[in-house]
């Protein structure tokens, strides 16, 4: 399997902007926690935000049958975001937000199914062989 072939198979594009999305929306909260843990800081609650953005990316690029619902859950985690972590100074939130929306926008591809019937052309016409079998 090729990796062209392995991307398509997949919602590549979002799975990897809500992987950014989720280091963004990290990196705030995981900085101030060094400076500013106090009892009762929401920077934990934005680590919890952040770290779960960042599975929901790596899950949708695991098991790409879930992609709807991940997709879902990403942007309602990528709102809530600004609440614990600033949303990664909002772009973490845009980036979760759009992520999540190719996600949910995201169609697995269409099975390769083999006609039956190799002779009929695309057309809908017959070959001669097939008219004269019948």
């Amino acid at each position: 399997m090729s990796v062209r072939q392995w991307k398509y198979e997949r919602p590549f594009t979002g799975s990897l902007l809500t992987l950014i999305s989720g280091a963004l929306t990290l990196w705030v909260p995981l900085n101030l926690i060094v400076k500013a843990f106090l009892p009762g800081t929401v920077s934990v609650i934005g680590i919890f935000f952040g770290g779960m953005i960042l599975l929901l990316g790596a899950i949708a690029m695991s098991f790409p049958q879930f992609s709807k619902v991940l997709g879902i859950i990403t942007i309602f985690l990528s709102i809530l975001s600004v609440i614990g972590a600033l949303g990664g100074f909002l772009i973490g939130t845009l980036l979760g937000i759009t992520g999540g929306s190719l996600m949910i926008a995201w169609n697995p591809p269409a099975p390769h199914q083999k006609n039956d019937d190799q002779n009929v052309a695309y057309t809908g016409y017959e070959s001669p062989e097939l008219v004269e079998a019948k």
